[in-house]
């Protein structure tokens, strides 16, 4: 039955591969769309799965940047139980980067504490080195770096030469490569070179990264440091700050500001009376000041944004293969109309309705298994071509199954969009249709 469907479609070569490439540009669309959120998928997984410790940071904030602690809390974490090393980490956007504005891929320079890095067991970036060292005691106080390999190819610098940051000069001492956009935008340096460049309070970090002994886990190591910190005071600084108050967290400074300024105009020296502190719920359990989040926490989080993106992406495709069925319909009713008699003669020679509608559905899941292959196969293409023309800014992933779920539903919209012309041509009566004729 197919090497006769095969054969009516190859009579019809121009209509036939119309329909074909019409859904093919369809399946690669969809191809090309979810390997977006397989990309991201599979770069958070495989970025995570080179940092096994925990990042502890402020309650609230979104990523390390938005955080403040005192570094003083340390030395607490280290005596929970379980905790092997604790490592602060301070870190600032890079604006600049050889007096050019760096908006896209962003970049970031981390400060380190660099005897507290140097014990862990998985430093992520000293595991990941391929060109020069990483950095070690002797860097303290010093302007040397660490960077990507992708940030030093776009600023053409190998281990050696100076780089601009920010107006700071830095000699870059190593280059690492951990194959991730999500870790190859970080500049490492000293944590008190850094502090002093971004005018970070020498008694902060932004996060501590802390590296759990054998045989805790992350879920149990996280409820105890969490724990230590429930209603622990402590008052945000920097960035933290200004998205609190932006948030409404706090006086507004701008309201505080017009306030002092009309007082000082009507000659009103009295201080205003402070504003009732309000008492605390003992039903509402106090929250923890700290907020620690382990790979899995950061995997779960992009999961739920790949979702969201994937019934985006999922209404987007339908709309493609709604076209590309009707493509199919029409063509295979054109086909339907054109060849009445040659139905009337098979129905006249025995075949039965049914044989009729197989004939017509063969032809149409022919159209669909060509479709699903070359859009497939575009759609690999266009993923490779755009993860290597924009290496920094996109990584597309078309997993297996991926591939498998285009080739299945190209078929399917084959099947489907022969099924009305099928059971028009099975209705045909044999004397009809060569009286038609």
């Amino acid at each position: 039955m197919l090497k006769f469907a095969w054969r009516n479609l190859i009579n019809r070569p121009v209509r036939t591969i119309l329909s074909v490439l019409g859904l093919s540009v369809a399946i690669a669309g969809m191809v090309g769309l979810f390997a977006i959120s397989g990309g991201i998928q599979y770069l958070v997984n495989k970025t995570f799965e080179k940092i096994p410790g925990l990042l502890v940071q402020q309650q609230g904030a979104p990523i390390p940047i938005f955080s403040s602690l005192p570094s003083a809390w340390q030395a607490e974490i280290e005596a929970i139980p379980g905790v092997a090393v604790v490592n602060g980490e301070v870190m600032t956007r890079v604006n600049l980067i050889e007096q050019k504005r760096i908006i896209s891929p962003p970049r970031f320079l981390v400060g380190l504490d660099i005897p507290t890095r140097l014990r862990l067991k998985n430093g992520v970036y000293d595991h990941h080195m391929v060109a020069g060292r990483y950095l070690t005691v002797a860097d303290q106080g010093r302007l040397h770096c660490v960077l990507s390999k992708a940030i030093a190819d776009t600023h053409n610098r190998s281990v050696g030469s100076k780089l601009l940051i920010n107006g700071t000069e830095f000699e870059i001492v190593g280059i690492y490569d951990c194959k991730s956009q999500l870790l190859d935008v970080n500049i490492l340096a000293d944590i008190s070179v850094v502090r002093r460049l971004a005018r970070i309070s020498a008694d902060t970090v932004s996060c501590f990264y802390v590296e759990q002994e054998p045989g805790y886990s992350n879920k149990d190591l996280k409820t105890r440091i969490e724990k230590v910190f429930v209603g622990r005071e402590w008052k945000p600084s920097g960035a933290m700050e200004a998205l609190s108050l932006l948030a409404g967290d706090g006086p507004n400074p701008m309201q505080a500001l017009a306030s002092s300024f009309d007082r000082w105009a009507k000659g009103d020296k009295a201080q205003p009376k402070p504003a009732p502190v309000a008492q605390p719920d003992p039903a509402i359990p106090i929250p923890s000041t700290v907020e620690v989040r382990s790979p899995e926490d950061w995997a779960e989080q992009f999961q739920e944004f790949s979702g969201d993106l994937d019934l985006f992406l999922t209404l987007i495709s339908a709309v493609g293969f709604l076209i590309a069925v009707l493509s199919i319909l029409n063509t295979m009713l054109m086909s339907v109309m054109e060849r009445t008699s040659e139905f009337g003669i098979l129905r006249a020679n025995g075949w039965t309705r049914g044989e009729v509608m197989q004939l017509v559905m063969s032809e149409s899941a022919v159209i669909g298994l060509a479709g699903g292959i070359l859009g497939t196969i575009l759609g690999l293409i266009a993923a490779a071509l755009a993860n290597r023309v924009f290496p920094d800014r996109l990584h597309l992933h078309v997993s297996v199954s991926l591939a498998l779920f285009a080739f299945v539903m190209s078929t399917l919209l084959g099947v489907f969009g022969g099924l009305y012309p099928a059971w028009k041509a099975a209705r045909l009566s044999p004397m009809d249709a060569i009286r038609r004729a």
